[in-house]
């Protein structure tokens, strides 16, 4: 069994060492508070001014500049190759939620790669933030005010089928599959937006500037 190493019950913001925006990492920071680097992702905290509770990973990715300004307790060194370091944290993590920045690019293959941990997670919510876009792996039901007009797009990483409310072209009747049928650029009528599905596989995608709101739903 992997042992835990950071307790939290406020949230935890997971920072990573791909593209952020550093106006993006101190809202995450605001509304999970308790930071934790992926390997080089502590780079970008010591450059913000930020204490990580542990940097976890290879630590391959870590300046020696970094590792001089935070103490020797906070570093984890996890040696496996077998998963990434975004499973790393997420699997030594105990929260009621997850934000993670700094995952899904410059590399698309670091992209997927969190898309796949997004899908294959259980437990709380984990909420994947790009420097456009929020996404989500939306289990079953999601519901959250977002003004008219906001777009939300819906990217079945598995065969999936679903209602909705709140949306200009509604997904009843819709059967969602990689290479079959997907949700590109939907769009909210009203301010309600309502979504079920029949089992796991989907992919929210809204945009960045919602990232309190849909936090605030998920966590609700």
């Amino acid at each position: 069994m992997i042992e835990r190493i950071v307790h939290s019950t406020a949230g935890v913001t997971i920072l990573g060492a791909g593209a952020a925006l550093a106006q993006q990492i101190l809202l995450a920071c605001d509304l999970a508070p308790d930071l934790v680097a992926a390997d080089g992702g502590a780079n970008m905290a010591a450059d913000l001014g930020l204490q990580p509770l542990a940097v976890i990973g290879d630590l391959d990715s870590v300046d020696a500049a970094t590792r001089a300004k935070f103490p020797a307790h906070i570093f984890h060194r996890i040696e496996e190759q077998d998963s990434t370091d975004l499973e790393k944290c997420l699997s030594r993590i105990e929260a009621p939620g997850v934000i993670a920045l700094g995952v899904l690019g410059p590399r698309l293959d670091h992209g997927l790669a969190a898309l796949h941990t997004a899908l294959a997670r259980t437990g709380p919510p984990l909420l994947l933030v790009s420097e456009t876009e929020v996404m989500f792996h939306c289990t079953r039901i999601f519901n959250a005010d977002l003004p008219e007009g906001a777009r939300v797009s819906l990217f079945p990483l598995q065969p999936v089928t679903g209602q909705s409310k709140g949306l200009e072209w509604p997904i009843e009747g819709l059967n969602f599959a990689p290479g079959v049928k997907i949700g590109t650029s939907n769009r909210m009528v009203g301010n309600r937006l309502e979504l079920r599905f029949d089992g796991p596989g989907m992919i929210v995608i809204v945009e960045a500037r919602y990232l309190a709101t849909i936090w605030s739903a998920l966590t609700a």
